[in-house]
């Protein structure tokens, strides 16, 4: 029996096992049912959903967070901003906040022929997609933590430092309030 994972958007992924170039084993996740499906995830690996519901079979990453700092940040965007969906995602050393890219206070008008408020929230997460905004790092070897924003201008499209300190529930509070409004983008650190 093939191992399956259903993601966010309700979408059914089958695991299969092919071979590189140099035939070594290679895993990837398919919405095909036929070919060389496992049953099972190899030793050191995890199934990873990315933000816009990608699915992936990863090599177990190392913690690099504690799960309070992970909820400092869940909290901190729950309490100090006006957003109400993202998603909260580890890469690396950098805990990322992806914000819906759609206008999701519009979305009701679009879903009421499919019977109200309640179908209407069932269907919001299968639709919507997101983009990192801002992101909590550890750079190697310090206790400071770095706070960054995306950077929209076409000739950067990088991150771009805001602020740092040991505490992160304070640069959390700081800098929080400004997803999803205006202040966002006039954000500029050193």
């Amino acid at each position: 029996m093939a191992l399956k994972y259903t993601n966010r958007r309700g979408q059914t992924y089958v695991l299969h096992q092919g071979t590189t170039k140099t035939g070594k084993p290679k895993y990837y996740f398919s919405l095909k049912t036929e070919g060389n499906v496992i049953d099972s995830i190899p030793e050191g690996y995890e199934i990873y959903e990315n933000p816009n519901s990608q699915v992936y079979l990863r090599k177990i990453q190392p913690k690099v967070f504690s799960d309070r700092e992970l909820e400092t940040v869940e909290q901190g965007i729950k309490r100090y901003s006006k957003v109400k969906h993202f998603i909260i995602d580890v890469k690396d050393k950098s805990i990322i906040i992806y914000l819906a890219d759609e206008d999701v206070l519009n979305l009701p008008a679009i879903f009421s022929p499919f019977g109200g408020k309640d179908n209407y929230l069932k269907h919001l997460k299968t639709l919507l997609t997101y983009t990192p905004m801002m992101r909590f790092l550890r750079r190697k070897d310090s206790k400071n933590f770095w706070v960054q924003r995306w950077c929209f201008r076409g000739s950067v499209d990088d991150w771009i430092d805001l602020d740092a300190g040991e505490d992160l529930e304070s640069l959390v509070k700081k800098y929080a309030h400004h997803l999803g409004q205006e202040s966002f983008y006039e954000l500029y650190g050193f």
